[in-house]
């Protein structure tokens, strides 16, 4: 326990002091016969009980005192926050998205009901595993940007899971109708300068991209040079490939891409199928945790009544001891 005005006791001291002489000075004196040597024996000397209200209400100011200096009870307190990340999908919307997933082989057994229905295209299938990936970032951030001849935002970052999820509901081959050519660089770039342009000011959260498509950049800005301003701006890009063909992944300019994802701390997958999608996905969410922020502060907890209670108790005490008639003053 502490004190927060321990002037106040020099000065209830002073008070206490002040009160016992003026009270000293203000008892009347008075002429005694020739037997007051009697009367001082120990047979006629006043109880000291007599003194109890005195006594009792000395307490009580000395109570009243020590409640006016604000007693405390520091005491420390842990606040412990969830600080999630900023998260941007960036979805290829290239004509090649609306091939068939993983193609069913003849004589091989349907795949199972989980992995989603047979024969779907890969944007369907992409679009089920990031409705799923959006749907477990409770404490994040997210947004969402498609691309194909260009880029284009559908989703700002927001907490609204819900929001997102019908927009990704919303998406399919019609929303960029007349575009089919793949711009890694320009979705990239559009992910970075959200990511750029919503960056809170009071708190600090870390900054993601997960990049879904199938096919290499052939048009619009080098993504190589867009992970490096990525890299350059602390934000990290995982590359999910969507059931790219032999021929695409053998190709020197894709390859580039997925040693330039690793190079600056993503991660690359590659999903052949609607259940690659959706474990990819689960990766990248084991991957990228929030924080928690543990802030500790001590905290002053008032316990005034501790001593105001006790001398509001001795007040009422003293008054009442003095209607007996054995604590009454005789002169």
């Amino acid at each position: 326990m502490r004190f927060l005005r321990p002037e106040f006791a020099m000065w209830g001291a002073v008070a206490l002091v002040v009160l016992a002489i003026v009270r000293w000075r203000a008892q009347r004196r008075f002429v005694a016969s020739t037997t007051v040597r009697w009367l001082g024996t120990a047979a006629f000397r006043a109880s000291i009980l007599r003194r109890l209200p005195a006594a009792v209400l000395v307490a009580a100011l000395a109570l009243t005192i020590a409640a006016l200096m604000e007693p405390v009870l520091p005491y420390s307190v842990s606040a412990v926050t969830s600080r999630g990340l900023d998260i941007v999908v960036v979805l290829d919307l290239s004509s090649s998205m609306q091939e068939q997933m993983e193609p069913m082989r003849p004589g091989a057994a349907p795949p199972p009901a989980a992995a989603g229905p047979a024969g779907e295209t890969r944007l369907a299938a992409t679009k089920r595993a990031i409705t799923n990936f959006v749907s477990r970032r409770r404490d994040d951030r997210v947004g969402l940007v498609v691309f194909s001849d260009n880029a284009y935002v559908i989703s700002p970052l927001t907490f609204d899971r819900d929001y997102v999820v019908r927009y990704i509901d919303m998406v399919d081959d019609q929303i960029l109708r007349g575009e089919g050519m793949t711009s890694i660089g320009e979705g990239l770039a559009l992910a970075n300068t959200l990511l750029t342009r919503q960056a809170r000011t009071d708190e600090h959260r870390n900054q993601v991209i997960v990049l879904f498509t199938d096919g290499e950049n052939n048009h619009g800005r080098e993504p190589l040079d867009v992970l490096g301003e990525s890299s350059a701006a602390n934000i990290r890009v995982h590359m999910i490939g969507v059931d790219l063909e032999s021929m695409v992944w053998n190709k020197p300019q894709v390859q580039q891409l997925f040693q330039a994802v690793q190079k600056y701390g993503g991660k690359y997958f590659n999903a052949n199928s609607s259940r690659d999608l959706d474990a990819a996905s689960r990766a990248i969410d084991q991957i990228e945790k929030g924080a928690l922020v543990s802030r500790a502060y001590v905290r002053d907890a008032p316990v005034y009544q501790w001593f105001a209670l006790p001398a509001l108790l001795c007040l009422t005490a003293a008054i009442g001891l003095r209607a007996i008639p054995y604590f009454v003053d005789y002169t």
